[in-house]
């Protein structure tokens, strides 16, 4: 996949037909165009194990017009997929006919493949997640174990959001113990408890975002929002109590998910009961996700995906070609006791800082804030989002970092750390206009308690009294004795 190729997914599931169009970078894939029409193949499956006559219809209708959506759009590369309610369907082979006469492509995914493709979802999007990965769709429940970037083990149950009211309707405990039961022959889900559980589908995502609302916390991204599994059982009774018109007024809140929600919660309520998560995650990324991640090459794969979209997002509005990688090269030798998991963070705040020129000065730290906060990154937590953002205040011009929108919270070490990476890309920024040919040439780093800055003779014209007040200043900051400025 090029870095600006639209790749265009059908997902033909057991509720709805989906079409994504993605672009961006190959390595964090952005939503240009999302669509679909919920046709409800998997109600009929239920019933009498076949795709009824009335929701083939929607669907193929449906998928008449995401064809022309597809040409109009113009996609490089179309993958078309049938998940559960078409894999189960006694007449499932004909229904792929009738989507293949309308020059789709389609092909079954079985459970495994579907399984290994909700995992690879939650790897493209968080490569150091160990845990249990739920994918929840209409028909089917994918459980897959996930470590080291790496799909260690799968399977798919056949319960799904679409059934679980019938199970429910068994009697009190009915959903905990057909899953229990499913569970079972599974040992490594067994060793798989008291891991992080990454949710991953819409049903979950609606029941993450009715949390943040109760919570509180309205401005974090769905993408890693977490929540305690102990707070479940106080989500479910809180649904229940809702009227659906409430339900339906939380910001973002899909209509159709609502009457979903109590079943989707007494099902996670079972899945804890079950697997005893330490964590419960949302992610945002999911099968289709997965589908373009598998068909990236190894080399692809392991690229930071924070840093491929922030990059692929800001390299084209940096004021000169190269600017932030050579600033945060330059800070390396400042920054030398930060592992990566961390330097990366300060690399992002580089990138994004860089954009600022755009802006007024008047909101310059506002909008560089906010990019960090809200922008479609991938790979990176409300925590690091924070320390990214405050770092970008600071590098553009507020210096007192402004307090963090509601919801977004740092420790005192973060904003420490943040603080400091900010007047450094400031100061780096503002040395000869943050040329990548003077900073390329010059260094700075810590020695004998003090910030020390070595320039060559060709640039020692920079070395005046003002740079001198910078350098001390930014030396304050980092909690050193003064700085010193040789010519070399």
């Amino acid at each position: 996949m090029k870095p600006s190729q639209r790749r265009a997914i059908i997902d033909i599931g057991s509720n709805s037909v989906r079409l994504v169009i993605f672009g961006g970078s190959a390595r964090s894939p952005v939503i240009l165009h999302n669509e679909k029409v919920v046709a409800g193949l998997g109600r009929g499956v239920i019933a009498d194990g076949r795709l009824s006559r009335a929701s083939r219809a929607v669907a193929l209708e449906g998928l008449r017009r995401f064809a022309l959506t597809l040409k109009a759009m113009d996609a490089d590369a179309t993958d078309i997929v049938a998940t559960a309610a078409v894999r189960n369907a006694t007449n499932g082979d004909v229904f792929v006919r009738a989507v293949q006469a309308l020059g789709l492509p389609a092909r079954v995914l079985s459970g495994e493949e579907e399984a290994v493709a909700s995992g690879m979802g939650v790897i493209s999007a968080n490569p150091q997640a160990d845990g249990i990965a739920a994918d929840l769709g209409g028909g089917s429940l994918e459980l897959v174990r996930i470590r080291g970037g790496a799909v260690l083990q799968r399977t798919s149950l056949p319960i799904g959001i679409l059934n679980v009211a019938a199970i429910r309707a068994e009697g009190k405990d009915a959903l905990r113990k057909q899953l229990a039961l499913l569970v079972r022959p599974h040992g490594w889900v067994e060793e798989g408890r008291g891991l992080p559980l990454h949710l991953v589908g819409g049903s979950w995502r609606s029941l993450a975002r009715i949390h943040r609302h109760h919570a509180g916390r309205l401005s974090l991204p769905l993408d890693q929002y977490g929540f305690d599994p102990e707070e479940v059982p106080g989500l479910a009774q809180m649904i229940a109590r809702s009227d659906k018109a409430g339900l339906r007024a939380i910001a973002g809140m899909p209509s159709g998910r609502v009457a979903m929600a109590d079943d989707a919660c007494a099902l996670l309520a079972a899945l804890v009961a079950v697997l005893a998560p330490s964590d419960l995650v949302t992610c945002a990324f999911g099968l289709r996700e997965g589908l373009l991640y598998q068909a990236l090459d190894a080399e692809t794969q392991a690229r930071d995906p924070l840093l491929e979209g922030v990059r692929f997002a800001t390299t084209p509005l940096q004021p000169i070609a190269g600017q932030a990688d050579a600033i945060m090269a330059w800070l390396d030798c400042i920054f030398t006791d930060e592992p990566p998991a961390v330097s990366r963070l300060r690399h992002a705040a580089c990138l994004i800082a860089g954009q600022g020129w755009l802006v007024s000065p008047d909101s310059r730290a506002e909008d560089g804030a906010n990019l960090a906060l809200h922008g479609k990154w991938i790979g990176i937590s409300a925590r690091e989002r924070a320390m990214v953002a405050l770092a970008v205040r600071a590098a553009t011009g507020d210096s007192g970092g402004a307090a963090l929108p509601s919801g977004w919270t740092v420790d005192e070490t973060d904003l420490l750390r943040a603080r400091r990476w900010g007047l450094a890309i400031r100061f780096a920024g503002r040395l000869a206009g943050g040329a990548p040919s003077v900073l390329n040439q010059s260094r700075a780093d810590v020695r004998d308690g003090a910030l020390q800055i070595a320039l060559p003779a060709e640039q020692e014209a920079l070395a005046d009294a003002g740079l001198q007040r910078r350098a001390d200043a930014l030396a304050t900051a980092l909690g050193l004795d003064g700085a010193q400025i040789r010519i070399s």
